[in-house]
C-alpha cells in the first residue's frame, strides 16, 4: 500500500464504528476478509458514546436514588439521602469508556485497521477520508455503511444550551428542577422517567393520543400509572408551538384543547424522532439509491442497488436500535463472504427502559390476527410469581401469543421488571420453533422471574397451575 496521492486499496471497507459498524468489522475479519473501519466519531458510535449506555447508567443511579430513599412497607427507614449529581456523571463517563476502549481492543484484536475521518464518497469503489489535516483516498472491493442517525431539530425548538436533545439531556451538570419532554417515545420516556426518579418536575408533550405507541395499550397503561405516581404530568394531543430562551430556563409554549397554554422549565428536551446520516456521504456519487427519508434501500442481504455496497443500522428502514444493527452487520459481513445470510426481523426485541420495563418480541396478538393467524393469547400476572413478591415488585405481566393449531410461539410481550432480560428466552422460541409445550416443560428455577414464561406457556396449554 501506497500512501499520498496514490489510493490505499481496500477489500472491505466500513464506515462507521457504532454497534452496527464495529460488530460488521470484527464479523467481517473473522470470515478472512481484510477490514478497514473508518469514523469520524468515537468508536461505538452514539449508542455507546451518547446513547444506550449512558442513558442506562443514569437510569440506573436514578433507580438507586429513588430506593435510597426507602421504604417503609419492607421496614426501611432512610434519612437526608443526597445526590452528588457531578460523581453521577464521572460514573457515567467510566462506565462509557471502559466499553468504547473495549471496542478499539477487539477490532485490534481482530486485526481491523482503524482510521479517524470523515467519508466523501467518489464512485461505487472510491471513497475520500478527511480530518482536520489530511485528506486520503481509499477504493474498496465492497463497503458496508453503517453511519447512524441524529435527533431531529424542531424548526420552533433550535437546540441551544437549554433546548437540547438526548445528548445534551445525559450530559447536563445538574438535576433540573423542571424539565419539559417533547415526544413521548422511547427516548423521551427513559430520559423523563430518569430525571423524575432524581425529583425533577416532568412534564411530557405528546403529540398524539398516548404515549409509547409501539406497544399495546394495558402496557403503555403501567408505564403512564407510574409516570404520575412520580408526579410526571403527560399531556397528549399536545403540539408543542415555541419556546422563549431566558438565561436561567425556558417557557414552553402547546396547543392542547384547542388552548395555546405554557409551562416554564430550566430545560426542554426535544425527542421527535432521529433522522439518517447519509446527506453528507456523496452517496449520490455511487449512484446508492435512497427513499424520500433518506433511508438506504437493501435487499435481504443488507445490499444496496450497487451490488458491492451495504447498509445497515439507523440508515435503513426499520426500528433504531442497535441490536437491529449488529445483526444487520453480521449479515452483511456475511453475505460479502458468500454466504446465504439474510435477514429475519420477526425474533428481534423491542426494549422501553420505562417503569415497569416494557419488551415485545415477535407478534402481537392483533399483529397476528391481522397477519390472518387464529392465535391464543395467554397471560400471567407478575403479582403471582413468587419473586415478584419479594422483590416488591409485581406491576406487569407477560401474555403470550401462540398459533391455535399447534401452539407455535410466535409473539411475547411483557412489562414488569427486568422485561428487558426476559424477553430473550421469547425470543429464543420463535427463533427456534418452540412451541407453548416446549416453554411448559423446560424446568425453570425457583423463585425467579423466569417462571412467569413457564407459566404462560401452561396458561396457554390450558393447564395453570398459580393462577385460575
Amino acid at each position: 500500500m501506497v500512501v499520498g496521492d496514490f489510493p490505499i486499496e481496500l477489500d472491505t471497507l466500513v464506515v462507521g464504528a457504532g454497534p452496527g459498524g464495529y460488530v460488521a468489522a470484527i464479523r467481517a475479519a473473522q470470515e478472512g476478509q481484510n477490514v478497514t473501519i473508518v469514523d469520524k466519531g468515537n468508536l461505538g458510535g452514539v449508542c455507546l458514546n451518547v446513547g444506550c449506555i449512558p442513558s442506562k447508567a443514569l437510569i440506573q443511579a436514578g433507580h438507586r436514588y429513588e430506593h435510597a430513599q426507602g421504604a417503609d412497607e419492607m421496614g426501611i427507614k432512610t434519612e437526608n439521602v443526597s445526590v452528588d449529581f457531578s460523581k453521577v456523571q464521572e460514573w457515567k463517563g467510566q462506565v462509557v469508556n471502559k466499553l468504547t476502549s473495549g471496542v478499539e481492543s477487539l477490532l485490534k484484536g481482530n486485526k481491523v485497521d482503524i482510521v479517524k475521518g470523515e467519508v466523501f464518497f467518489v464512485d461505487k469503489n472510491t471513497v475520500r477520508v478527511m480530518d482536520e489535516k489530511n485528506a486520503q483516498t481509499y477504493t474498496f472491493n465492497n463497503c458496508i455503511i453503517a453511519t447512524g442517525s441524529r435527533p431531529i431539530e424542531l424548526p420552533t425548538f433550535k437546540y441551544s444550551e437549554r433546548v437540547i436533545h438526548s445528548t445534551g439531556a445525559l450530559n447536563l451538570d445538574e438535576i433540573p428542577e423542571k424539565m419539559v419532554v417533547i415526544g413521548g417515545g422511547y427516548i423521551g420516556t427513559e430520559l423523563g422517567t430518569a430525571y423524575a426518579n432524581f425529583g425533577t418536575e416532568v412534564t411530557i408533550l405528546e403529540g398524539q393520543d398516548d404515549i409509547l405507541l409501539g406497544f399495546e395499550k394495558q402496557m403503555r397503561q403501567l408505564v403512564k400509572k407510574n409516570l404520575k405516581n412520580k408526579g410526571v404530568n403527560i399531556v397528549t394531543n399536545a403540539m408543542a408551538q415555541g419556546v422563549e430562551e431566558t438565561d436561567s430556563g425556558v417557557k414552553v409554549s402547546y396547543e392542547a384543547k384547542g388552548e395555546t397554554q405554557t409551562v416554564d422549565a430550566d430545560y426542554v428536551l426535544v425527542t421527535v424522532g432521529r433522522k439518517p446520516n447519509t446527506d453528507e456521504l456523496g452517496l449520490e456519487q455511487a449512484g446508492v439509491e435512497m427513499d424520500d427519508k433518506g433511508l438506504i434501500k437493501i435487499d435481504k442481504q443488507c445490499r444496496s442497488n450497487v451490488d458491492n455496497i451495504y447498509a445497515i443500522g439507523d440508515i435503513v428502514a426499520g426500528p433504531p436500535l442497535a441490536h437491529k444493527a449488529s445483526y444487520e452487520g453480521k449479515i452483511a459481513a456475511e453475505a460479502i463472504s458468500g454466504h446465504a445470510a439474510e435477514i429475519d426481523y420477526h425474533g428481534i426485541p423491542a426494549v422501553v427502559f420505562s417503569e415497569p420495563e416494557l419488551a415485545s418480541v415477535g407478534y402481537t396478538e392483533q399483529e397476528a390476527k391481522d397477519a390472518g393467524y387464529d392465535v391464543k393469547a395467554a397471560k400471567f400476572p407478575f403479582a403471582a410469581n413468587g419473586r415478584a413478591l419479594s422483590l416488591n415488585n409485581t406491576d406487569g405481566f407477560l401474555k403470550l401469543v401462540t398459533r391455535k393449531d399447534d401452539g407455535l410461539v410466535i409473539g411475547a410481550q411483557i412489562a414488569g421488571a427486568n422485561a428487558s432480560d426476559m424477553i430473550a428466552e421469547l425470543g429464543l422460541a420463535i427463533e427456534t420453533g418452540m412451541t407453548a409445550e416446549d416453554l411448559a416443560l423446560t424446568i425453570h428455577a425457583h423463585p425467579t422471574l423466569g417462571e412467569i414464561s413457564m407459566e404462560a406457556a401452561e396458561v396457554a396449554l390450558g393447564k395453570p397451575i398459580h393462577t385460575v
